[in-house]
């Protein structure tokens, strides 16, 4: 439930943008963008300071406190009657969104060491939901209400999942790593590099990723004239498959990580490749496969992270490697909206946007061919 709330608002102004440009009366579509570049940034940023946390305090207390963080951010930001206090807002709920991976993660790995991917997979089946849900929703709430409506309804109901979790969840031993939480991550330089390759190669599927998101939304309303509602029911397919493919490559992956992560990454690529060049009755069906080979690789990933470090460092591991490789990642809504901007009148033209996917797709062949590597190396080096 607290991963799918988490990614509830990783998505939820996408098909809002240029309704939140007319109504706060911004100078250009980039300004509207820009807050969920800086909403992300704010998310990604704190993740390695949030890790630290999760490794000395009780994780559940922490993962509550985040959600109604998260929430009370979007809740002002439905109120925010200018520019200046929407950014407050989305850095708020930024913040609180930050810790809940590195505490997650680490969370699940220590309790399933033997198949983390598995459990991953399924835990991921949370985040899809929230994504296919969330731009759905708000597309469709903001037709008739405008965008402030749902902003707000969707900050009112993680509040209320924040208590449902508090009330039905255990407590965390918030010792259990407390005495090593001080010990270095890395013991030698060479695993040090070898883990900002992995985390810069993070970055770049997180940019293709994030660019799928902003750039479809504005591409289907810019090019083919779609409905707000149209554009977050697309970027809805774009999750729905994930529910599905999550647990199933999470588990194949406990068998094989390399082969699944590379079959998954090369579709993605290739189904990024094709988006502006398929007739636009193909359009739900290309991103559904998109987000079902994409977000399949979340679980694998995360899995070998946490196999190549020591359970007492897992936590800033984990904060540090969505720090580093998800900041600059997440520049890619702003990057899009300035993108989009600077077409002019050829935005409303499919083959304009075709170099744009053509290097989006190029960015995730070379994050799997450095990523993985990266990880795999790690682990090896942390073995010996």
């Amino acid at each position: 439930m607290l991963h799918g709330f988490t990614h509830v608002y990783h998505v939820a102004l996408l098909p809002l943008f240029l309704l939140i440009q007319k109504d706060l009366d911004l100078a250009s579509l980039p300004h509207a963008t820009l807050l969920q570049t800086i909403m992300m940034i704010a998310y990604f940023a704190p993740s390695y300071l949030a890790g630290i946390l999760a490794d000395r305090v009780d994780r559940r207390t922490l993962l509550c406190g985040g959600l109604i963080l998260n929430a009370l951010g979007f809740i002002c930001l439905s109120l925010s009657p200018n520019y200046t206090l929407a950014i407050v807002s989305t850095i708020i709920a930024g913040i609180g969104g930050s810790v809940y991976h590195p505490a997650a993660t680490a969370l699940i790995a220590d309790q399933f060491p033997e198949k983390p991917g598995r459990v991953l997979g399924w835990v991921g089946m949370g985040a899809s939901l929230g994504f296919c849900l969330s731009p759905l929703y708000s597309g469709w709430r903001a037709m008739d209400a405008g965008w402030r409506a749902p902003v707000m309804e969707l900050g009112l109901f993680g509040l209320v999942g924040a208590g449902v979790f508090l009330w039905f969840a255990d407590s965390t031993d918030a010792t259990r790593h407390r005495d090593s939480a001080r010990e270095p991550i890395f013991a030698t330089n060479r695993m040090w590099l070898l883990f900002f390759l992995a985390a810069f190669a993070f970055s770049c599927r997180d940019f293709t990723g994030s660019s799928m998101g902003t750039l479809c939304s504005l591409f289907l309303q810019k090019s083919r004239g779609w409905e707000p509602f149209m554009a977050g029911l697309a970027t809805c397919c774009m999750f729905v498959l994930a529910v599905f493919s999550n647990p199933l490559f999470g588990s194949l992956s406990d068998r094989g990580r390399k082969r699944w992560t590379t079959l998954v990454l090369v579709m993605a690529a290739v189904m990024v490749a094709l988006f502006p060049r398929v007739p636009e009755q193909w359009t739900l069906l290309l991103v559904a496969a998109y987000g079902f080979f994409s977000l399949a690789s979340f679980p694998m990933v995360e899995a070998v992270l946490m196999e190549s470090v020591a359970p007492h460092a897992r936590s800033r591991v984990m904060g540090l490697f969505i720090t580093v490789g998800g900041t600059a990642g997440n520049f890619a809504p702003w990057a899009n909206g300035e993108r989009v901007k600077s077409m002019g009148a050829q935005s409303q033209h499919s083959a304009t946007y075709i170099p744009i996917y053509n290097g989006l797709a190029i960015l995730v062949l070379i994050s799997h061919s450095q990523e993985f590597s990266a990880c795999t190396a790690l682990a090896v080096s942390a073995a010996q």
